[in-house]
């Protein structure tokens, strides 16, 4: 599995938006310059995140994002799917019942179902609050 860069856009723009939330709306401006991305692949993204629920916009020349909810309610893996879709490793694991017709002689069916548990257990583990923690204590240790 490997996560795209819009996965890792999109964390990234949610973890600025939160990071910078002073009250007033953040601009998608703003985030591009900060973050060193695109504009108009920004654009795409916060599409999705509003589509979602994630976000919400403000219209208007002072206009912007926020949070829909506080930064501990957003789980990591959950902003992955929105922009990944599932993160599981085969196909036939995508459904709730594993429908594959080899499933009950595949020697490896328990190789990616126990890689899917790992990756749910860490993906779903974290928030955007546990990894603003993490920039701090990252900023804590710069040592000149």
């Amino acid at each position: 599995m490997k996560i795209s860069t819009k996965g890792r856009y999109a964390l990234r723009m949610m973890l600025d938006i939160a990071q910078n939330d002073t009250g007033e709306p953040v601009r998608i401006k703003d985030i591009s310059a900060r973050q060193g991305i695109s504009l108009k692949y920004l654009e795409q993204i916060v599409t999705l995140l509003v589509r979602a629920g994630y976000l919400r916009s403000v219209r208007g020349p002072q206009g912007g994002y926020h949070l829909s909810k506080k930064p501990s309610e957003y789980r990591v893996g959950d902003i992955l799917r929105v922009t990944e879709g599932s993160l599981v490793p085969v196909e036939c694991l995508m459904d709730e019942e594993n429908t594959c017709e080899r499933a009950s002689v595949c020697v490896t069916l328990r190789l990616w179902k126990e890689l899917d548990q790992a990756i749910t257990s860490v993906v779903d583990k974290y928030t955007l609050e546990d990894l603003m923690q993490w920039g701090m204590e990252m900023a804590d240790n710069y040592v000149i």
